[in-house]
This record gives C-alpha cells, structure tokens and sequence, in this order.
C-alpha cells in the first residue's frame, strides 16, 4: 500500500487543496451549465421529484459504507486484513441494500403520495451498489493524500454524467436526465478509482477489525442519519405546504449556493481531515492549523457568497431562465446562512480526524432537530419565510460550536471565534457596496450589471481586509501566491509512532 514519502505534511496539505480546487472549479463550473440547461429543458416539478427520490437514497448510501471508510481514513492501522474486512462489507452491503431499495420504492411512493417518485428511485438504486463497491478504494486515495488522482477522477466522472444528462434532456427523457446523470458519475468513479487505489482485497474477513470498525463508524453514519432524516422532515413539511413546485424552486437555489460553495471552499474539508488526524497528537499544531484554515476559508469565501447574495435578482435570470425568479429569495438567504455553515464543514472534519465521531453526534441531533422545528413554523411565511429561518438557526449553530471546539483543542471560545469576528467587518463593508452597486446597475443588461457587482463587492473586501485585517491579508496572500501555511510536520506511516514536531513555531 502506498503511503506519503518525503514530502511534508505541510506541503501535501497544500498541494491536496490546489487540487481540490481545480477539481471543484472544473466540476461544478461544468455542472453549473449542465444545470442551466436542464433548467430550461425541466420542468420545476421534475426537479421536485428528484429532489425528494435524492432526499431518499443517501440514507441508504450511508448504510452500504457504514462510516468505514472514515475510519480508514484516521486509523492508525491500515493494513490489509482491516481493508479487505472493510472492502467486503461495504460490497455485500451495497448490493443487498440496492435490491431493497428498488423493492421498496412503491411503498415510498405510496407513503408520500406523489406520483411517479416510486420509477426515480427504483432507477437511482443501482447506484447504491456502485457505492459500496468503491468506497474503500476511495478512502484509501484520501488517505495517502492523493489528491491529484481523487481531482482527476471526479472531475472526468462529472463531465461524463453532465454530458449523458444533457444529451438525454434534448432527447425528452425528462426526470430520466437526472437518474441517468447520478448513475454515470458513480460508475465511472468507482472505474477510475479502482484503477489508480491499486487495491486488490484479500479474502480475509476480520471480525475483530469489522466490530471496532462499526463502533466507529456507526457514530459517523448516525450523523449523517441524522442530517438525512432532517432533509426528509424539511422536504415533506416544504411539500405540505408549498408543493413540489415549491421544493423545486428551493432545490434549484440550494444547487447554485452548493456551486458557489464547492468554488471557493469545499477542496479545504477533505484535506483538513487528514491533516487534522496527522496533527491530533500535537495540539499546539493542530489549534494552529485549525485556525489558519477557519480563517483562510473565511476570507476567500465570504465575498463569494456575499456577491451571490446581492446579485442574486440578476444570477437567477441569467444561469436558469425568468421562471425561476421564485428563487431569488432562497438564493440570497442561503448564501447568508451558507457564511455560518463554512465553520461546521470544517469543525466536522475536525472531530472526525481526532476519532471522536460521538460527540459530534450530539451535536448534530440538536441542531438538524432545531432545523426541522424552525422549518414547521417558518413554511408558513412561503420560501421567504423557510429561508430566514435557515439563516437564524446557522447563526445559533455557530455560536454553539465555539464552546464546544474550544473544549476539544483545549483553547478559548474567543480563540475559535475569532476568524468569524475579524472577518466579519469587512463583510459588511462589501454586502454594502454590493447592494449600491445593485441599486445603480438597475436597468442595465444582467451580465453587465453581474460583473460590475462582482467588482465592487471584491474590490471593497480586498481593501477592506488590507485595512481592517493586515495580518490575515499577508496570510491569505502567502497562500494564494505559494502555498497555504500549514504548520510543517512529518507525515506518519500506517503504525508509526505519533507525529513531533520538527521546528518551532
């Protein structure tokens, strides 16, 4: 098995974002347009549809891996009788659940009482197979911090499944367009990733490694359980009261915040989670890398999302058509609560490297429950008033998870807080600038009153920060122009003894 050689941590971790973020630029750049289109080829209805069949089968996908392939992720032992244990469940897994999956999509049907739901899921359930089947191939790419091969693959994947969907809508395949695309990113990652993990499972089935495993990742599997069933609740109350037409507008403004997400922040989770596990013997390094890449993701992100926010009224029209105005509203407050969210992304990486899914779980089941409630009472008030609320319940959520990381790293609340609170100013200088240059821009063509926008809201924050934040502006330079400035540390083998450090701070 393959492992990292000479380079340091530091450096990996580095390299490991760059390329994650061509990978997100490259994939979500391509499926945005893919979305575009379909959105003018789709109806908002079939968009419902799959958003309710997808609301359904990543529970199912949650099964077939049972958090395993977290586990080899932060594990200390990574020899082959615990990945072929790993390997052969997740297989057997995946294909019982894929059957079970197709038998039961008419009760699912049946129970939801929207027609047609029952042939998008039963079409989707093949792909819970291809799931299982790689996921442990997956895992191990991550772990040996192969990020250039992991970019690669999904974004070649990605292209694919875009391409097959767009070709099937100009044919008339409807909501099949959808199901095709799901199924072709998941075989041509798990082809791919098959061929570059060069892992060849044994026949060996530990039952000691699979009950520790399962300890593990039942902790982690109950997380996402958890969010699972909070998108189940969110989509049946939003289906009651506004219908599918209102879940379809909600899901396309869910789409293009996801778009802008993965753009400037998504490559920093699954890198971090690997340095987080590398690092968790030494907290003064890992307090340090924690808040470097809070901070870091803070600053690059916010003028994304605040832009996406103000110029919301003309994204919509330009990326999927007039009709779609009814998601104008839900894109502007997502973007704003997608600002709170940066931090759980991260901080879920973080209790996961250090091996303690469990607490996470608490945390989880409270929030995911306070954002089922909050949707019950706000649905009411239309997408208006489900979309103010996700934005409340960020900003609770966030001032929660404070105390607890400042428990987990043994720090200060205002240690954790801090990157949120220094960035937070130049936020709003930037939210105000968009929105006068909103106001002047009224009346002109979309695409030019766009990049206008797009300019005074990253000009105001670039200056902004220069002046409000010096130091993390020198930071996050350092980082856009070399590398990011992850504390140096040895990588760790499989069963070596615990990372020292190898120079001050």
């Amino acid at each position: 098995m393959r492992s990292p050689t000479n380079e340091s941590l530091g450096d990996q971790a580095a390299g490991g974002v760059l390329w994650g973020v061509a990978q997100k630029w490259t994939q979500r750049l391509a499926g945005f347009a893919t979305v575009a289109i379909l959105a003018r080829l789709l109806r908002p209805d079939e968009f419902g549809l799959v958003a309710m069949a997808t609301a359904f089968v990543p529970i199912v996908y949650l099964l077939a891996d049972l958090g395993f392939s977290t586990y080899i992720v932060q594990s200390h032992d990574t020899g082959n009788e615990v990945v072929s244990t790993a390997f052969w469940f997740s297989t057997t897994a995946g294909l019982t659940l894929c059957g079970l999956t197709f038998a039961a999509a008419p009760l699912v049907e049946a129970t939801l009482h929207v027609s047609g739901v029952s042939a998008v899921i039963a079409g989707l359930a093949p792909t819970i197979a291809l799931v299982g089947f790689s996921s442990v191939p997956i895992s191990l790419l991550r772990r040996r911090m192969a990020f250039r091969e992991l970019a690669i693959q999904s974004s070649v994947a990605s292209v694919i499944g875009q391409v097959a969907a767009v070709v099937l809508a100009f044919g008339g395949a409807g909501v099949w367009a959808l199901v095709v695309q799901s199924f072709v990113v998941q075989l041509v990652s798990a082809i791919l990733a098959w061929r570059t993990a060069h892992f060849r499972p044994s026949r060996t089935f530990s039952r000691r490694h699979f009950v520790e495993m399962t300890k593990f990742g039942t902790r982690v599997t109950a997380v996402e359980f958890v969010a699972v069933l909070r998108l189940w609740a969110e989509t049946a109350i939003i289906t009651a009261v506004l219908g599918v037409t209102g879940l379809g507008y909600l899901n396309v403004a869910q789409r293009l915040v996801q778009t802008a997400q993965d753009l400037s922040s998504a490559a920093v989770v699954p890198v971090s989670t690997v340095l987080f596990a590398q690092l968790r013997d030494i907290t003064q390094r890992l307090t340090s890398a924690y808040v470097r890449a809070l901070e870091t993701v803070y600053v690059v992100v916010m003028p994304v999302m605040i832009g996406l926010s103000v110029a919301a009224p003309v994204v919509v029209p330009i990326a999927f058509g007039s009709q779609w105005g009814d998601s104008v509203t839900p894109v502007r407050a997502l973007a704003v609560a997608a600002i709170f969210t940066l931090g759980a992304t991260l901080d879920n990486g973080l209790y996961y490297g250090l091996g303690k899914p469990g607490r996470w779980l608490w945390y989880a089941i409270v929030v995911d429950g306070l954002t089922v409630a909050t949707t019950a009472v706000t649905v009411h008030y239309g997408l208006v008033g489900v979309s103010v609320g996700f934005i409340g319940v960020a900003a609770v959520a966030t001032v929660v998870r404070w105390f607890l990381v400042r428990r987990l790293l043994q720090t200060t609340w205002f240690v954790v807080a801090r990157p949120l609170l220094v960035t937070a100013p130049p936020a709003l200088l930037s939210a105000c600038a968009g929105l006068l240059s909103l106001r002047l821009t009224n009346g002109l063509p979309n695409i030019v009153a766009l990049a206008i926008i797009a300019v005074f809201v990253a000009g105001t924050h670039v200056l902004s920060v220069r002046l409000l934040a010096p130091k993390l502006f020198t930071s996050t330079g350092q980082m856009l122009t070399r590398r990011l400035p992850w504390p140096k540390a040895v990588a760790k083998q499989p069963g070596d003894a615990p990372v020292t450090e190898s120079q001050p701070d």
